[in-house]
C-alpha cells in the first residue's frame, strides 16, 4: 500500500497552541510505518483564546458564542494546516469544549474547529470528530493516545501530561486520565502572578507542600473510580480550586504551587505504580516543568523516560497521533482506544477537499505494530 502524508492537528486542554505534525505513513503488511517529517505550534490568536476560556464551564455558553468559536478555531486550524506544507490529507482532533462525563460514563464530547475551513484553504479532505463514535459505542473518547501506545511501545505505560494526564497500560490494553496535570497548576500560576503558567516550575520549587489543602484535593472521589475513566476542565476548574482554598488557612501562592505539583505527581504515580509496570514513557509539556519532574521522579517506582528518546518528540506526540488515526481511518482501519467500546470503531468524519473524494481500498489485514522510522522503508526501531 503507498505512502500518504498526512498533517496531523490538535490544541489540548492547556489551549495554549495548535500542535501541528506532519508525518509520512505506510502500511506494510501487519506494521504501520512513521516516519515524522516536522513539527511546530502556531499559536492562537490572543483574542481567540480568550474568547475560548471564557466560554469553559462551569461559564454560560450561547450558541451565537459557539459558532464564533467554532468558526475562529477552524479557521485557526485551517491557516496552520496551510503553512505546513504540501499533503495529501489532514486529520484534526479539533479543540475539546465540553466532555460529558456523568456517573462514570462519557454520554457525548464536543471539539470545535469546522474542518470545512481547513478543507476550503488547503483543497485536502479533512478527518475530523474523531471521539465521537468511541463515545457512542460506550468508550469514553479519551485519551486517544491509547492505540498509538498499543502499537508502539510492548511491556511500558504511556504517560501524557497535557492540562489533564492520562496514562495507557499496553499489557492490559486499558487508557484513562488520572486527573489534573497542569489544568490547576497553570489555573493557580495566573491567580498568584497573572502569567498563564509556571515557568520552569520557579514558584513550585521555592514553596512547600500544605497537606491541608493537598488532602482536601486527594479526597476526590474521581480517583477512587475504576478506569476506564475520563475527565477534563469541566470539572477541575478555577472554581473547583477556589472551593477547596476556602476549607484551610490561607495558603501562600509558592506553597500553593508546591501543592498542586504535588497532587498532579501523586495521582499520577499512584495509577502507574499500580499497574507495576518496568518503564513509563512520558510526553506533553507538562514533563519540561522541573517541579513536576523532580516530584514524579521521587514517587514513580518505575523508570522515567520520554517519548523523545524513542523517536516521537514529546511536544508533538498528540499531533502525530492525530495523524496515525487519520491514516488508519482513511485506509478503513478501526482506531478506537481501549477505553471501553463496545468493540474495534472506525473513527471520525471526512470533509472532502478541492477534488472528488477517492478513498482507496480497504485494508484487508489487522494492524499489530507501529514502528517509527527515519524515512519510509529505511532504518527503522521499534521501542
Amino acid at each position: 500500500m503507498g505512502s500518504l502524508r498526512v498533517i496531523g492537528l490538535i490544541s489540548g486542554t492547556s489551549v495554549d497552541a495548535i500542535d501541528v505534525a506532519v508525518a509520512d505513513l505506510r502500511l506494510s503488511g501487519e506494521t504501520v510505518e512513521l516516519a515524522p517529517v516536522a513539527h511546530t505550534e502556531a499559536p492562537y490568536p490572543d483574542e481567540l483564546r480568550e474568547a475560548f476560556l471564557k466560554a469553559l464551564p462551569p461559564n454560560d455558553c450561547t450558541a451565537e458564542t459557539l459558532c464564533r468559536l467554532d468558526t475562529g478555531i477552524g479557521q485557526a486550524f485551517a491557516e496552520a494546516a496551510a503553512q505546513a506544507g504540501p499533503a495529501d490529507l489532514v486529520a484534526s482532533l479539533g479543540q475539546t469544549i465540553y466532555h460529558w462525563v456523568d456517573g462514570g460514563r462519557c454520554l457525548g464530547t464536543l471539539q470545535l474547529g469546522q474542518p470545512a475551513w481547513i478543507a476550503e484553504r488547503t483543497g485536502l479532505p479533512v478527518l475530523s470528530d474523531l471521539r465521537s463514535r468511541d463515545v457512542a459505542a460506550g468508550g469514553h473518547g479519551a485519551p486517544l493516545a491509547g492505540l498509538f501506545d498499543q502499537l508502539w511501545l510492548t511491556d511500558d505505560i504511556a504517560l501524557n501530561i497535557g492540562g489533564i494526564a492520562n496514562v495507557s497500560v499496553v499489557t492490559e490494553r486499558i487508557a484513562y486520565d488520572t486527573g489534573p496535570g497542569n489544568a490547576l497548576i497553570d489555573l493557580a500560576a495566573e491567580m498568584v502572578t497573572g502569567d498563564p503558567m509556571d515557568r520552569d516550575g520557579e514558584l513550585a520549587l521555592a514553596g512547600s507542600v500544605r497537606h491541608d489543602l493537598l488532602t482536601i484535593l486527594r479526597a476526590d472521589p474521581y480517583y477512587g473510580l475504576r478506569p476506564p475513566k475520563s475527565t477534563g476542565k469541566e470539572h477541575f476548574h478555577a472554581a473547583y480550586l477556589r472551593d477547596a482554598l476556602a476549607q484551610v488557612p490561607e495558603v501562600d501562592g509558592k506553597d500553593l504551587l508546591a501543592t498542586l505539583v504535588e497532587l498532579t505527581a501523586t495521582t499520577i504515580a499512584d495509577a502507574c505504580n499500580s499497574h507495576r509496570a518496568a518503564r513509563v514513557v512520558a510526553s506533553g509539556g507538562g514533563i519540561r516543568n522541573p517541579a513536576l519532574r523532580k516530584a514524579l521522579d521521587r514517587q514513580l517506582t518505575a523508570e522515567l523516560t520520554t517519548s523523545d528518546e524513542l523517536g516521537i518528540p514529546g511536544d508533538a506526540k498528540e499531533a502525530y497521533l492525530t495523524a496515525l488515526l487519520g491514516f488508519l481511518t482513511w485506509h478503513g482501519i478501526p482506531a478506537n482506544p481501549p477505553t471501553g467500546a463496545a468493540g474495534p470503531r472506525l473513527l471520525g468524519s471526512i470533509t472532502p477537499g478541492r477534488e472528488p473524494l477517492r478513498l482507496p481500498v480497504p485494508a484487508t489485514t489487522n494492524v499489530t505494530r507501529l514502528q517509527v522510522v527515519t524515512t519510509l522503508g529505511g532504518a527503522r526501531a521499534r521501542a
